[in-house]
């Protein structure tokens, strides 16, 4: 059954071939199996998992029909859960129950899906490794020596590797859609302030964007389905209207215009990627699609311009983890500043440290102007080109990631080389629109992922130009060896 869509699992729960209990019962037993090689998971709820299993089953016999009634996902431990460790993948966060659900999280409660558990995933969602957990690096099902990308590697990793049916993941420069494509799954960061931040634990307040993580572009329709829409909680999000994003799966390409950027061919990409990049280019033209060339001239300064904004934001946000009110304290205190210096010193992992210092820095005195304030700037220009882009094109195109996915270890001395994994994805947040990585043909036996990028709030196009693609090829539905 792991194998299976959530529309076709959600017509065996209706017509009974199955129920609720026996498909959480299933993937419960493939994470006990496999979770153990591969780390995806930090939290496994079984006992609530077959209580709401039940609780669907009883809402299926008397005639509900959602979506997602009954379906096993699993969300990124940065969404809070009521009762449930909420860790963001720290130890500065490893005692903390929250007292309260995420908003996303509230959604998928009302819709009927199941819980299995939380995912792991890169230290308050700094990294593109999935490496940089206080619960140990997750391992890619498609070569256990591979990292599976990052931050929201736990959750690409589980739907990979068919431990649930799909997962939540939150992108602030790339965090679903880089594990996407080195997972060889569907991943969509939807437009800024298109889902609710209510309840997701804050990296940059201006970037991150909780999404889905799935097999199929269908898929993704169904979990945006549930997720999208306005919150009052959140000042961020957007009050627009949320589209059916199923009713438009299937549409007709004929006449679409597919910007593909100079700048993103060619250089530092690998070759192999590029002539797969090609191929999927190619099948859209047959599907009578139109390439056109455009560019992009500020995206090379998307990733020093990330790396300053991002860290100045986190910077502020984790003022927040002090030893006092919640999370970690260190032991026997001297006073209030050795509680400070040691709670934090203690609590946090090297990755968050650098990123606080990075962004205290670029917001001193004397380095604001220099730093930060320019950094915004840049990224105004940035959002600039892909608006003026957009005024020729429908959506733009081209790879997610410069590589497959390398191994674990091997980027973790180097951090410049590590933020150059998501050279391609940063400028889509910094801009806040919406993106997603689809997979294409593979390389050297390793998932490769297609980006699409749309225009704001232009979710619903950019799921039906991946569900096309999907439906004339079958590399989005290849599994990795031993995980079948």
């Amino acid at each position: 059954m792991h194998n299976k869509t959530i529309s076709e699992l959600a017509l065996g729960l209706r017509v009974g071939d199955f129920t609720s209990v026996e498909l959480t019962r299933s993937y419960l037993d493939r994470v006990s199996k496999f979770n153990n090689e591969l780390n995806s998971y930090i939290t496994v709820c079984e006992e609530s998992a077959l209580q709401s299993a039940e609780i669907a089953d009883r809402r299926i016999r008397a005639g509900e029909a959602e979506p997602l009634l009954g379906i096993p996902i699993a969300h990124k431990d940065i969404f809070c859960t009521e009762g449930v460790k909420t860790s963001c993948g720290s130890k500065m966060l490893d005692n903390f129950i929250a007292p309260y659900d995420a908003h996303v999280v509230s959604l998928f409660n009302q819709s009927g899906a199941v819980m299995l558990g939380k995912t792991n995933m890169d230290e308050f969602a700094m990294g593109s490794s999935n490496e940089n957990s206080y619960y140990g690096p997750v391992h890619n099902p498609w070569k256990l020596e591979a990292v599976p990308g990052g931050s929201s590697g736990g959750s690409a990793s589980a739907v990979a590797a068919g431990l649930c049916v799909a997962a939540t993941g939150t992108d602030t420069g790339g965090s679903i859609r880089q594990p996407a494509a080195f997972c060889g799954i569907t991943g969509l960061k939807p437009t800024y302030g298109r889902v609710s931040r209510y309840g997701m634990i804050a990296f940059a307040s201006s970037l991150d964007q909780g999404g889905p993580m799935t097999r199929t572009a269908e898929d993704a329709a169904a979990m945006l389905q549930v997720m999208a829409g306005f919150d009052p909680r959140d000042s961020t999000s957007a009050d627009q209207p949320v589209p059916d994003y199923m009713a438009g799966l299937g549409n007709d390409l004929s006449g679409l215009r597919i910007g593909v950027p100079k700048e993103y061919l060619g250089g530092g990409l690998d070759a192999d990627i590029e002539a797969s990049i090609q191929l999927a280019l190619a099948e859209y033209t047959r599907m009578g699609a139109e390439l056109v060339e455009i560019s992009l001239p500020n995206a090379q300064l998307g990733v020093p311009t990330y790396y300053v904004v991002a860290p100045a934001e986190c910077s502020s946000n984790l003022s927040r983890f002090d030893g006092v009110r919640y999370g970690y304290r260190c032991s026997d205190p001297k006073d209030l500043e050795d509680l400070y210096k040691r709670s934090r010193g203690e609590g946090f992992g090297p990755e968050v440290k650098r990123r606080i210092m990075i962004g205290t820095y670029a917001l001193s005195a004397g380095y604001y102007d220099a730093y930060y304030l320019k950094a915004q700037k840049i990224r105004h220009l940035i959002s600039d080109d892909f608006r003026e882009a957009f005024k020729k094109v429908d959506v733009i195109m081209g790879p997610t990631a410069p590589s497959t996915a390398f191994g674990i270890g091997e980027k973790s001395d180097d951090p410049v080389t590590m933020y150059l994994s998501d050279i391609y994805t940063i400028a889509v947040n910094l801009a806040g629109l919406p993106g997603m990585s689809i997979p294409v043909k593979p390389v050297g036996g390793m998932p490769v992922g297609l980006q699409l990028i749309g225009n704001y709030f232009e979710e619903a196009k950019l799921l039906n130009v991946a569900h096309r693609l999907q439906q004339e090829t079958g590399w989005h539905s290849a599994t990795p060896a031993g995980f079948e």
